[in-house]
């Protein structure tokens, strides 16, 4: 096997800690020429769609890149930034705020960020933290409920990463948060401080992202997780079972997915005539389309066409102060040991004076 270029080993090279939040992706831009690629590049992961690639193949290259980039466009440019991606833009605030807050910590940690479909590429952030010095790093996919078709494909993606690397770094991965505390919270107190100012609204709906059924079945724990987040955060809120629905979105093809269908639940409160409804998706720590065109613009649609009276979407968690102190307590458990091994100016000298002695230059 041919392994990428490696930079020469240094004696006097100092060790340091990495972390890399990984989220899904984005295209450069709002349009079909750029969704193409994205599009492809995310559908052709067997951990997204588990279907034969012989069966697929012509599914995705003649119909679907075909047709759905240009229909994909049109819901990207009502959603986009003059500073880019929503999700990108997010992810890129949350990377430096976390490392900020670290360091305020007295943790000296380089946090990174990378995208498993689109730019910037898993493979070229762990480069990038290997060229800075890290020779251990946490993965720390942003998907709180883990999901084959999510954190393990994050995962993958690392794990590609580090086999084509000759001295790949020390490796600890996050695998999922969706009952962690500090997670729990940050959404409790988002809820919180949204009825504080708006008031309690008549129902909370907890739309998560869909996946087939039959991941189910195959063992993923997607589904329980999802509930358990939905049930930890309706504990924290004082709901009864009643005043709030677990519901999934973003149904693609004509298989069963997880049930209910965020669809179906806003025609039902529509119908209702339910007055205020409060819409949050916990399964997204950053807003992105799913969250700001097919919740909040197309969700509410749905729900006022059928009858209901005020909807109101609460934003993700983005890079908000209190979610970005909730992800330093996620990752930093993760990080035992690698802290406390931390060079200190005394162990600095030596090792420069170490590698000085056996040749190597002091590096300027």
């Amino acid at each position: 096997m041919a392994y990428l270029p490696e930079p020469a080993f240094r004696h006097d090279q100092p060790r340091r800690v990495g972390i890399l939040l990984i989220n899904l992706g984005t295209p450069e831009a709002p349009t079909a020429q750029a969704l193409r690629p994205y599009l492809k590049q995310f559908l052709s992961d067997p951990r997204v769609v588990e279907i034969p690639r012989l069966a697929w193949w012509p599914i995705l290259n003649l119909i679907i890149l075909n047709t759905r980039p240009k229909k994909s466009a049109a819901k990207y440019a009502s959603i986009w930034t003059r500073d880019g991606s929503p999700l990108a833009v997010h992810t890129r605030a949350q990377a430096k705020l976390l490392q900020g807050y670290l360091g305020n910590q007295g943790q000296q940690v380089v946090v990174d960020w990378a995208m498993r479909y689109g730019q910037p590429s898993v493979a070229d952030r762990l480069a990038a933290l290997k060229a800075a010095g890290c020779d251990r790093v946490l993965a720390l996919p942003l998907y709180p409920q883990y999901a084959a078709s999510s954190s393990g494909s994050a995962i993958d993606a690392v794990a590609a990463a580090l086999s084509a690397q000759r001295n790949p770094p020390e490796l600890r991965i996050v695998k999922h948060f969706h009952d962690h505390p500090a997670y729990i919270e940050t959404l409790a107190q988002r809820v919180r401080a949204h009825w504080q100012r708006n008031g309690r609204g008549d129902h909370l709906l907890m739309s998560f992202h869909g996946v087939p059924r039959y991941t189910l079945d195959r063992g993923d724990p997607y589904h329980c997780e999802c509930q358990k987040t939905g049930r930890l955060l309706a504990e924290a809120l004082e709901l009864p079972a009643d005043g709030y629905t677990v519901a999934f979105q973003s149904r693609f093809g004509k298989a069963e997915w997880l049930k209910p269908y965020t669809v179906d639940v806003l025609h039902q409160l529509g119908k209702r005539k339910t007055g205020k409804l409060d819409v949050i998706c916990p399964g997204f720590v950053a807003d992105c389309l799913e969250t700001l065109e097919e919740i909040a613009i197309e969700g509410k649609a749905d729900f006022m066409t059928a009858g209901g009276g005020e909807y109101r979407y609460l934003p993700a968690l983005n890079a908000e102060p209190d979610w970005i102190a909730a992800l330093a307590r996620i990752a930093l458990p993760h990080l035992g040991g690698w802290l406390e091994a931390a060079e200190t100016p005394a162990d600095r000298t030596q090792r420069l004076a170490r590698a000085e002695a056996l040749g190597c230059p002091r590096k300027k």
